[in-house]
C-alpha cells in the first residue's frame, strides 16, 4: 500500500510540474485576440484588420473613435486600459497621448519612414500623410453662384454664409489641425479672429473629421473642410465635388500608430505584431487603395495627391500638441458651439 501511495504522489507531482510548465509557456504565447482603438475610416479599418487576421490568425476587436475621442477614452481608462493599441489618427493626438503618459515606446523593426514622420523617442510611427483641403459641391456652387474657395480668406467670405462645415476641434484631430494651422499662419490673435469670422459661415461642427466631406458629397452643405484623401475618395465614387487647397498654405496630418501604456499584458506581443504589420507593404497597399499616400513605396490610387505637390505650412506638431488643451479651451470660449 505504501508503494502504491508513493507512486501516486510521484505521478501527481509530475502532472503538476507539466501543468505549471504549460502555464508558463502559455503566458509567453502571443494572444489570439486583441482590442484596438482606431481612427481609420470604418471601411479602411475593416479591410486592414481583416487582412491582418487572415495573415496572422490574430483576431482584432476594434472600436472606431475620432482622434480626440481616442485620447479621452485612453485617459479615462488609464487605471485599467481596455485596449492595447491605437491604430490611425492624427499625429498631433499621438503626441498629446505621449505627453500625457498614455502610450509606451516601441522601436519597431518595420519602421522605414523618414525620421520627421516618426517620434524621436519611438512612442509613435507614421503610416501616411494627408493635407487639409476644401470639398465643394459643384451643384451647390452653381446654385449660389460661387466658385470653390481657393484660400482661407475665401472660405470666410459672406458668399458662403451657412454653407461651410467642419468638425469640432474638441473631438476631432482634423479640426484641431485647422485651429493650429490658422494660429501658425496668422498668429494667435489674428488666427482666432479669423475663426470667429469663419464661424458665421458654419452650419454645424461634427464630431468626426470625415463627416463634413460626406455631407458635402450629398449636397447637405456647400463646402467641407477635411483631409484631401477623404475628398478624393468621394470624388472617385462619383460625387460632384471639387477639391481645392488654400493658397496661403495648409496644414497636414501624419496618421500614426501607438501602443497603449499598461494595456492588457497578454495582448502586448500580438499588439506589437499588428504595429509591425501596419508599417509594412500589405497594409500600405490597403491605405493607398483609400487614396492616401503611405510612407512605403506602393502604387497610388488614381487622383491621390502627394504632400510634395501641395503648399503646406512649416508645421510644428510638438508645439501644437503641447498647446492643444489651451487652444481648444480658447476656441470654446470664443466660438462656444457643441459638436453634433
Amino acid at each position: 500500500m505504501k508503494r502504491i501511495l508513493l507512486v501516486l504522489v510521484a505521478a501527481l507531482a509530475i502532472t503538476a510540474m507539466v501543468s505549471a510548465a504549460g502555464t508558463q509557456q502559455a503566458g509567453t504565447r502571443t494572444a489570439s485576440r486583441i482590442t484596438a482603438y482606431t481612427t481609420l475610416d470604418e471601411q479602411l479599418a475593416r479591410e486592414v484588420f481583416n487582412a491582418f487576421t487572415a495573415e496572422t490568425g490574430i483576431q482584432v476587436d476594434w472600436v472606431r473613435l475620432s482622434t480626440g475621442e481616442a485620447v479621452a477614452r485612453i485617459e479615462a481608462e488609464r487605471a485599467n486600459p481596455q485596449a492595447s493599441i491605437w491604430f490611425g489618427g492624427v499625429g498631433l493626438g499621438h503626441i498629446d497621448a505621449k505627453n500625457r503618459g498614455l502610450t509606451m515606446p516601441y522601436d519597431s523593426p518595420a519602421a522605414q519612414m523618414p525620421e520627421v514622420f516618426r517620434d524621436p523617442d519611438r512612442y509613435w510611427s507614421g503610416i501616411y500623410a494627408g493635407m487639409l483641403g476644401f470639398a465643394s459641391n459643384n451643384n451647390v456652387m452653381q446654385r449660389i453662384g460661387a466658385q470653390p474657395p481657393r484660400s482661407w480668406e475665401d472660405l470666410a467670405h459672406q458668399r458662403f454664409r451657412n454653407q461651410v462645415q467642419m468638425a469640432h476641434p474638441g473631438s476631432s484631430g482634423t479640426a484641431f489641425n485647422v485651429v493650429a494651422t490658422m494660429v501658425q499662419i496668422l498668429g494667435e490673435d489674428a488666427g482666432f479672429e479669423y475663426m470667429r469670422r469663419l464661424d458665421a459661415n458654419m452650419t454645424q461642427y461634427t464630431r468626426s473629421g470625415s463627416a463634413p466631406g460626406r455631407n458635402a458629397a450629398l449636397g447637405e452643405v456647400g463646402v467641407a473642410v477635411g483631409y484631401s484623401h477623404d475628398i478624393v475618395r468621394l470624388i472617385s465614387e462619383g460625387f460632384p465635388l471639387t477639391l481645392t487647397f488654400p493658397s496661403e498654405g495648409t496644414g497636414f496630418e501624419v496618421a500614426a500608430i501607438s501602443l497603449i501604456a499598461n494595456g492588457p499584458a497578454d495582448q502586448l506581443e500580438a499588439a506589437k505584431r499588428l504595429y509591425d504589420w501596419g508599417l509594412g507593404e500589405t497594409a500600405a497597399r490597403l491605405y493607398a487603395s483609400q487614396f492616401v499616400v503611405p510612407f512605403v513605396d506602393v502604387p497610388l490610387a488614381d487622383g491621390a495627391i502627394p504632400i510634395s505637390q501641395v503648399n503646406v505650412i512649416d508645421q510644428d506638431d510638438e508645439w501644437a500638441a503641447a498647446n492643444r488643451t489651451r487652444l481648444v479651451d480658447k476656441w470654446n470660449d470664443i466660438i462656444g458651439r457643441d459638436a453634433q
